[in-house]
């Protein structure tokens, strides 16, 4: 009787700890551009390099919800086949977007030195590039999506003040501005990007 108490009271500690422990946004972006900074200075191929990159993204961004913010109000417009379409395309868009710019520089160090709770689904977290001789210092702040504690996920970066989503959201309205609203327009322009 005694060592079914103590193994429920073990039990149930484990399972509050489990409970009670989530990954702070910023103990979570450190932890990602760590992970990317480690990739970017390993003597490998730019193309093993992009790979292993696109799979933390995979891991560490909320593609479908940036992808869905990008289409602004498009979205509405589509039906379940195009929406479908749509997000294939833009995950193969933004991993290569993503990965091909981040493959250029060699181990970058970024710090993350404050955060700011927005409201319980998003955090943000302020870090800097640190400067070398070839660049600058930069300022960069990481929208993280925490809806789910246990799984915070990056919905934007914001570059000296840029907005990368909304600067995303932006040219896709541009483009279907140009094309009258044809989503297909826009289907190609991700298809076009992805291939090349």
């Amino acid at each position: 009787m005694r060592i079914k108490k103590i193994f429920s009271i073990c039990l149930l500690y484990n399972l509050l700890i489990t409970y009670a422990y989530s990954i702070s946004p910023d103990v979570f972006v450190q932890s990602t551009v760590n992970r990317a900074s480690q990739i970017l200075s390993k003597n490998i191929s730019k193309e093993d390099k992009i790979n292993e990159l696109k799979s933390i993204a995979k891991e560490t961004v909320d593609i479908n919800g940036v992808g869905f913010y990008s289409l602004g109000s498009a979205r509405k417009n589509l039906n379940d086949e195009q929406k479908k379409q749509y997000f294939e395309l833009f995950e193969n868009y933004f991993l290569k977007s993503f990965s091909s710019r981040l493959s250029e520089y060699t181990n970058p160090k970024i710090e993350v030195f404050d955060k700011k709770v927005l409201n319980k689904n998003y955090t943000i977290v302020n870090s800097l590039l640190i400067a070398t001789s070839e660049r600058p210092e930069v300022k960069i702040d990481w929208r993280v999506y925490t809806k789910n504690p246990d799984n915070p996920l990056i919905r934007d970066l914001i570059i000296e003040g840029l907005s990368l989503a909304r600067t995303q959201k932006e040219e896709f309205a541009s483009i279907l501005n140009s094309n009258d609203g044809n989503i297909n327009a826009l289907f190609k322009t991700l298809e076009d990007f992805s291939k090349n």
